[in-house]
């Protein structure tokens, strides 16, 4: 029986096991390289046709709109997969499918911010946040996915304006990662940080009291609740155009999509399952529920030279 050969920027303790599983049950061994995104991505246009990998596991629309854009990918063809995983989760072209979601909402110091005062993210823009914001790096392609969203449902010009707005209410240079973003609100550097759910997860379920205590003292706000709903972005998968074993990757894919798979990433990674009707884990469960923007996710890739031009133009480094 044929191999099945996975490039990912997953850490390996957040998917082999769940690999593994898929071998045991069906006999089909899989074989994992983990690297960072953009390595990956490089690495297999680099290799060409002649590249062993079969799938290609990356986080965020974005980075999986560049491979899609390199001819990377092949079209997936699976019934399964469309039945399951909602439309704007998916390709457009069928050349990706989302495997968890994750969103990226508003956290807030408890006790010095009133979360009624934050609707939506426009409301960040507002001169009573000046000085009062954290967020990271305009080279980050979650913000960049963001403001992507804003062009598509928005338009340019609003995009602009919130990007304008939010850098003249930063506490700080954009440094670091989300956790830090969230460690910094929790310190008092900040009142206010825009991060990814998963984050957040992370420190609640640390084993570190340090880090529960840092989640203790922060609040989620889901904006764009009565309008296009939170931003959401996926971690996802993509069939490549040089896989000899395309039938047992797309039943790798299929695998991934299972309840038992779902549950295992929600627990695992703190991600939402791209599944209807699979509950996430308990800690996002405590979040509450939200009204996730529907927008289709190509659309994030595809927008994206262009959300960072307007990024450059606010001023946001």
């Amino acid at each position: 029986m044929a191999d099945v050969n996975v490039y990912s920027s997953r850490q390996e303790a957040l998917i082999k096991p769940l690999l593994d599983q898929f071998s045991e049950q069906t006999g089909i061994q899989v074989n994992l390289v983990t690297g960072a995104d953009d390595a990956l991505i490089s690495r297999l246009q680099l290799e060409g046709d002649k590249s062993p990998a079969d799938l290609l596991i990356t986080a965020d629309a974005g980075r999986l709109h560049r491979a899609k854009d390199a001819g990377l990918f092949a079209a997936l063809q699976s019934d399964a997969v469309n039945e399951l995983v909602p439309a704007n989760l998916r390709d457009v072209d069928d050349q990706w499918v989302g495997l968890t979601q994750r969103a990226r909402p508003i956290f807030y110091a408890k006790g010095r911010v009133n979360p009624d005062e934050i609707d939506s993210y426009s409301d960040l823009t507002d001169s009573k946040w000046a000085g009062r914001i954290c967020i990271r790096s305009s080279s980050n392609i979650y913000n960049q996915s963001l403001i992507a969203s804003m062009v598509e449902t928005e338009g340019e010009a609003s995009a602009l304006a919130f990007a304008e707005g939010l850098v003249a209410n930063l506490a700080r240079p954009p440094a670091g990662g989300d956790t830090d973003q969230l460690k910094a609100a929790a310190a008092g550097v900040c009142d206010i940080a825009v991060a990814n759910t998963y984050y957040f997860g992370r420190l609640m379920t640390s084993d570190k009291e340090s880090d529960q205590k840092v989640a203790e003292s922060l609040g989620v706000i889901w904006p764009n609740q009565q309008g296009r709903g939170t931003h959401v972005n996926i971690s996802g998968i993509g069939l490549t155009k040089a896989s000899k074993n395309a039938d047992e990757a797309v039943q790798l894919i299929e695998f991934m999509l299972t309840p038992e798979a779902q549950t295992w990433y929600s627990e695992v990674n703190n991600e939402y399952p791209v599944v209807e009707g699979i509950e996430p884990s308990q800690a996002l469960q405590s979040l509450g529920s939200f009204k996730a923007d529907s927008v289709n996710l190509t659309a994030l890739g595809e927008n994206n030279q262009r959300a960072v031009e307007l990024m450059d133009q606010a001023g946001w480094r």
